[in-house]
């Protein structure tokens, strides 16, 4: 009965936040809530939630203070020389542009958010590929691509729900990934080589007017999602255009002008006399990470308070950055809290257990001591066709119990769960990809059936480079 109730719950719970009538965090509080009283247990579900909260807490307090130490990190203009650099790199060559799509996309991708990534990578690229009539939908699969990769930083939401579902540490499943993640960053960068090989020749030799790529005269202005830049040619003095719509290129007839997107180089925000700090404690902050000099959400703690109080002395600024960033810290914190619900009546009722017993069973003990393979596998097609929420909350935690009847430790199993989120990054239940498709002015379909082919390709060899080097 247990394991039909097991099966019922996660279905129940997949089914609402797939077909969007309950939210995530609302699904993973009153559904498992209603269940554990369906078993008769119910008199027991607040030591359940009050015993998954202290285990969650430290995997949302690192989620809180990531999100804002890197979202400061953007305002204060750290990463605005390598945007600038990426664009004067890639000139007027599509295979450049292409390459230099995957390193923006990768880059911007540290703060762990796919919207914003998103946002600034079409910003900055698609001017280009629309002047050069490129296409855009290699601009969007290598960036979702790109970003599915970088998406398995501990911040970034995967790692931390594995953690979370696992209950072990993130630092234990990310740091030993990280060659297996090197590789795979490595694919989509010799994937745009390829796509952008295949433009060049599909498109010639192409020239590129100076105005492109001179830097000088370029303003941005606005800030977040719906910056614009503006290049006005040498000696006219024009200023920002209102320009059109999101991700939107635009010739001024008679002219040079060229519309682009991205990050305020006048904002109020930016520090560029604190550069150096920023970067030397960002680099610092990364290598503690990788060392486990502390656990992560110390690390990030710290960084986040000496981010804030270098870069904004002043208690009202301080204020406003937090609050600019509050949105998603709210939405990432609640969404590890509410799971604490989901995990805990799993556990606690011994659904899991039940639920693991019959999958055992079902497996071919064959393939028992290879679950870390399999559930590699399995994360392609379920996290492309389930939320990130369904699959970690709800199918991991069976197929880390199948494994550890079989001697595979939980870690392995998590590490080989994130192998499927560059093909993730492209499914049709993230938001953030059509914030993607639509300030490229692509259409879903046109971008689903060129990017998954290479997603997948992605994934696997993610997978493949994990099981080489013993990883999983």
């Amino acid at each position: 009965m247990l394991t039909i109730l097991g099966f019922a719950m996660i279905a129940t719970f997949l089914v609402l936040i797939m077909t969007k009538k309950m939210s995530p965090i609302a699904a993973l509080v009153l559904i498992p809530a209603l269940f554990c009283v369906a078993v008769g247990q119910g008199a027991k579900l607040g030591d359940y939630v009050i015993e998954g909260v202290g285990t969650l807490a430290p995997t949302a307090a690192m989620l809180m203070f990531a999100i804002v130490y890197f979202g400061v990190m953007i305002d204060v203009g750290l990463f605005d020389p390598i945007v600038r650099a990426i664009l004067r790199f890639c000139k007027a060559d599509p295979m450049r542009i292409v390459i230099g799509t995957a390193l923006l996309a990768a880059v911007v991708s540290l703060d762990g958010d796919g919207s914003t990534t998103f946002m600034i990578t079409v910003s900055a690229m698609y001017p280009l590929y629309k002047r050069l009539k490129m296409s855009l939908v290699v601009m969007t699969g290598v960036a979702a691509t790109a970003n599915g990769v970088m998406n398995t930083l501990p911040w970034g939401g995967p790692t931390a729900r594995a953690a979370t579902a696992l209950k072990v540490d993130a630092a234990d499943i990310f740091v030993p990934m990280i060659p297996a993640l090197a590789v795979g960053l490595l694919a989509v960068i010799l994937l745009a080589c390829v796509l952008g090989r295949r433009e060049r020749k599909r498109l010639g030799t192409l020239t590129l007017d100076e105005v492109l790529v001179a830097e000088p005269e370029t303003v941005l202005v606005g800030a977040g999602g719906g910056d614009r830049l503006t290049k006005a040619p040498k000696g006219t003095g024009k200023g920002p255009d209102t320009g059109t719509g999101a991700g939107g290129a635009q010739a001024a007839e008679g002219g040079d002008e060229e519309e682009f997107k991205g990050l305020d180089p006048a904002r109020s925000t930016l520090r560029p006399r604190l550069y150096w700090f920023n970067a030397g404690l960002t680099v610092a902050l990364l290598a503690a990470m990788i060392m486990e000099l502390m656990p992560i959400p110390v690390l990030f703690l710290l960084g986040a308070a000496l981010a804030l109080t270098v870069n904004f002395p002043h208690m009202p600024d301080q204020r406003a950055r937090i609050a600019a960033h509050a949105d998603n810290v709210l939405n990432v914190s609640g969404m590890v809290f509410a799971a604490a619900v989901f995990t805990g009546v799993l556990t606690g009722t011994g659904m899991v257990e039940h639920m693991a017993d019959w999958l055992v069973g079902a497996i071919p003990d064959a393939m028992g001591p290879h679950m870390a393979v399999v559930t590699g596998l399995l994360s392609l097609p379920l996290t492309y066709f389930m939320s990130n929420d369904g699959f970690y909350f709800g199918v991991l935690p069976v197929l880390a119990e199948a494994g550890a009847a079989h001697g595979v430790s939980p870690l392995e199993i998590a590490r080989a769960s994130i192998a499927g989120q560059p093909l993730h990054m492209s499914s049709p239940l993230v938001p953030a990809v059509y914030v993607l498709v639509g300030m490229a002015k692509v259409e879903f379909g046109d971008h689903t059936r060129f990017t998954v082919k290479w997603a997948v390709l992605t994934s696997l060899v993610v997978l493949g480079a994990a099981v080489l080097f013993g990883i999983v």
